[in-house]
């Protein structure tokens, strides 16, 4: 596994930085499509073994020539010999010579006519040419090629001067050799006995059109992997701008909000782009609003905390300070009671703010199942009737639809349902009906519990969401409730993908009707 370090370098697990996390996303996409291009220039560096399949062929081509030639001049006299030699060095653009068997030489094309070919002097020819032969030698040199030896003419003109032909006239065989003119353009020299009376023929072939194929190869492809490169490069970078210049100015923008210095960062969405960047601009851009949001709840939640715990601690503070100043026995339990009913306060708030505050990180990790709603509200109901809570108001359950199956987590669906439960009952009158009904459309699974009580307001149906809201038409009932039982609720629901709201009774009775709202399970 490797590890991000600081520096937006990665550490592997042996500690080492890994050279991958030094080298940009540009870099990264410049080798990627470079590399195989370089590969494919390293292909000039193997047309050496082009020029060694042209030369192996040229090698049997002399051969085959000397031999054929040989065997044509044996039979033929002085006059025929010396016609045959100059009509095939103008044919072939090669130096036919005769050595009698004394080894002296008795014929030459060269002589008998004009010369079929010549050697090129570097020193006349332009930068074009040096600069193919500097290319040339760097070639060979890279890929190991033997060393040719260069070619020269001896000043004898006898056999002996021939390594070639004492090999010829030694062994009774065609040999053949290779060499190099002044311009690096290979001769090739073939040498063969004629007839029996010890006459040798050599032939000699400035095979100038091989160094010419393997230079016009080597050029083609180095034109083609440099405009390949070029095209490379080009798209390369075109492309490394259109990810890695998105990608900075989210990296930007994301660190400008985490150092929190300007609240109006805005991540940009990039809307022009349908790809993946733009899916990942919009995802950050989502992102840091949810942050933000969250953060901004936070501090709007403690505040209301502060300001909830304060009202019950300065009436707490205010009760225990006039304790000792107060001698009426009557009036000092009445301070007890109120200094007991703001500890009681206290710790209720503190329970429910707990219990609200962990909702969203339970949700994140909590396993989802499919629950029957209907169930789920007929073992509520039960339980409350077994521990007596609300004896004065009855539930009743009706269901319709589809079986009410919702994906989502048992025990905050529960809590839900008591939360809506036990708000109905605290605004219900005595011996009244809490109605419960059930129903799914096949899309949605719907909870509505309506009480008897004095129904809420239009324009308040969405302060009873706020937290700490809680309006209660008995003075009684001071203190006796948090505020945050449908704040919690809506919460979950909200983290279920549903809605909680408030509406009226549908039936047109006193009362308010809270309305929850889920997706069916797939």
């Amino acid at each position: 596994m490797a590890e991000h370090t600081p520096h937006g370098r990665f550490k592997s697990e042996s500690g080492k930085v890994s050279w991958l996390g030094r080298l940009s996303l540009t870099s990264r996409i410049l080798a990627v499509n470079i590399l195989p291009l370089a590969l494919l220039g390293g292909g000039i560096f193997y047309l050496d073994s082009y020029r060694s399949q042209l030369l192996d062929e040229r090698y049997k081509l002399a051969r085959i020539e000397a031999q054929i030639t040989a065997e044509a001049l044996a039979g033929a006299s002085r006059n025929r010999q010396e016609a045959l030699l100059i009509q095939i060095g103008k044919e072939q653009r090669m130096r036919l010579r005769m050595f009698d068997s004394e080894g002296n030489l008795w014929a030459d094309s060269f002589a008998l006519d004009e010369p079929a070919f010549e050697f090129a002097d570097p020193n006349t020819q332009g930068w074009e040419q040096d600069f193919a032969r500097a290319l040339d030698r760097g070639l060979d040199s890279i890929v190991g090629a033997e060393v040719v030896p260069e070619f020269f003419e001896p000043e004898s003109s006898l056999a002996d001067a021939w390594p070639i032909l004492i090999r010829t006239r030694d062994e009774g065989v065609s040999q053949i050799e290779l060499s190099q003119a002044p311009d690096r353009t290979p001769v090739i020299t073939a040498a063969a006995p004629v007839g029996l009376l010890g006459s040798t023929l050599m032939t000699t072939r400035n095979a100038v059109d091989i160094t010419e194929s393997v230079r016009a190869a080597r050029q083609t492809l180095g034109i083609a992997v440099l405009l390949v490169l070029l095209a490379s490069i080009l798209l390369s970078l075109f492309l490394a701008r259109t990810i890695v210049m998105p990608l900075r100015e989210l990296a930007s923008a994301a660190v400008k909000v985490r150092q929190g210095r300007d609240r109006t960062v805005e991540v940009p969405r990039l809307p022009e782009r349908h790809d993946e960047i733009g899916l990942l601009a919009r995802s950050v851009s989502d992102m840091t609003s949810g942050l933000r949001n969250r953060i901004d709840a936070v501090d709007h939640f403690a505040a209301d905390v502060a300001h909830e715990i304060k009202n019950p601690l300065a009436s707490l503070r205010s009760a225990i300070e006039s304790l000792p100043k107060v001698q009426d026995p009557e009036l000092r339990s009445k301070l007890t009671d109120i200094a007991t009913h703001d500890v009681r306060r206290i710790d209720r708030l503190v329970s429910e703010i707990s219990d609200a505050s962990r909702i969203d990180s339970e949700m994140s990790r909590a396993t989802l199942e499919d629950i029957d709603l209907s169930k789920l509200v007929q073992a509520i109901i039960g339980l409350r009737e077994d521990r007596a809570e609300n004896p004065d108001n009855r539930i009743s359950l009706a269901t319709s639809g589809y079986p009410p199956i919702v994906t989502g987590v048992g025990t905050r669906l529960e809590r839900v349902i008591e939360n809506l439960l036990d708000n109905a009952a605290s605004f219900s009158p005595e011996d009244t009906q809490i109605a419960v009904a059930i129903d799914n459309d096949g899309q949605h699974v719907t909870l509505t519990i309506c009480d008897g009580g004095p129904g809420i307001p239009a324009e308040a149906r969405e302060k009873v969401f706020t937290r700490f809201h809680s309006v209660r038409p008995n003075a009684e009932d001071f203190g006796q409730h948090s505020g945050l039982g449908l704040a919690i609720a809506r919460t979950i629901a909200e983290a279920h993908d549903g809605t909680l709201d408030a509406q009226d009774r549908p039936d047109g009775k006193p009362g308010a009707c809270l309305c929850l709202r889920l997706p069916t399970a797939e």
